[in-house]
């Protein structure tokens, strides 16, 4: 029983269990997100006012903390006046799920009600740009000097020293400077993601190149290989679903930093739509586009999973589980 659920020790699922297993993991946070939302007696800390009674701030549809409603009906009880009613409620910054739900639809078919607003799938569009640039020119540079790093223990120890301490400088220092170099528009943004996984992605590539087998190595020197055979013939096709399975996770990575690029210079992208929505209190809006980078930068993810398999059928790909 234990093994065909995963709960032994380095023991795979059954295909069943796995696919309800992986549905729980979804499921399981959206029920609690539920059962805070619709389940008063859970956390409703606030009270929306329903009818003001004799209490003159008091608005129908207000928002006010629990104790301050009940003072003011015990005052109101004690003075023989119109009596507030209201509902226990969520604070507004943690909409329901139907409502984020709702906001996710109309993002994209409701036209903005500011002009300063952006569309939902404009400011998208803006910052699919900038992660890919980024991450383009990151791996561009990244993926080479990380195999030569690997391999070849000169440049491992040219470049690995300083790169090991500039990785620990946070991207977002880079920030005045990028726009004082490269302006104010999308530039400074692409140079943050890239500063932010250019460090990593060369030693996280180092590392896997280094895991090669070296008795691979060493037939192919046996058969007469040297040493730009050995990088092109042996090390690059031998490391290649390692390298591909470390790239989904940079690519990952990159995202994570998309908030903090985009504060950076003129405002746009997928950082402007959040922090315009939350201005005006419309925090349902906040959690779609929350949710929307979730589901796109897991769809890409699944789509490379999915592309892995075919490319590398004789690798089993421990990210496409």
């Amino acid at each position: 029983m234990h093994s065909s659920y995963g709960l032994s020790v380095r023991t795979p699922m059954n295909a069943r269990a796995s696919k309800w297993v992986t549905a729980l993991s979804f499921l399981l946070p959206l029920a609690i997100w539920a059962a805070f939302s619709y389940l008063p007696f859970l956390w409703h800390p606030m009270m929306e006012i329903t009818e003001p009674g004799s209490v003159g701030y008091f608005k129908e549809g207000m928002m006010i903390e629990r104790d301050v409603f009940e003072q003011q009906k015990s005052e109101a009880a004690l003075e023989d006046r119109a009596l507030p009613e209201g509902i226990r409620a969520n604070p507004i910054y943690l909409p329901a799920p139907h409502e984020v739900v709702r906001a996710l639809y109309t993002s994209f078919t409701t036209e903005p009600q500011r002009r300063s607003e952006s569309w939902l799938h404009e400011s998208l569009w803006q910052s699919i740009q900038v992660i890919f640039w980024g991450f383009f020119l990151s791996s561009l540079i990244g993926v080479p000097l990380g195999i030569l790093a690997g391999t070849y223990d000169f440049f491992s120890r040219l470049f690995e020293p300083f790169i090991e301490f500039f990785r620990y400088l946070p991207a977002p220092a880079f920030g005045a400077l990028a726009v004082a170099i490269l302006g104010i528009y999308h530039a400074p943004k692409i140079a943050i993601i890239f500063i932010g996984t250019f460090f990593q992605q060369v030693l996280v590539i180092a590392n896997t190149t280094r895991k090669l087998d070296r008795s691979l190595l060493e037939a192919a020197q046996t058969l007469g290989a040297r040493n730009k055979s050995l990088v092109f013939k042996v090390v690059v096709p031998g490391v290649l679903p390692d390298l591909y399975r470390d790239m989904r996770i940079l690519l990952g990575w990159a995202w994570t930093y998309l908030i903090v690029a985009e504060l950076i210079g003129t405002s746009s992208g997928i950082t402007w739509f959040i922090t315009q929505q939350a201005r005006y209190k419309n925090f349902e809006n906040v959690f779609a586009a929350i949710i929307i980078i979730g589901i796109i930068g897991l769809s890409v993810d699944l789509l490379l999973a999915l592309l892995g398999r075919r490319l590398f059928p004789w690798k089993k790909s421990e990210a496409g589980h």
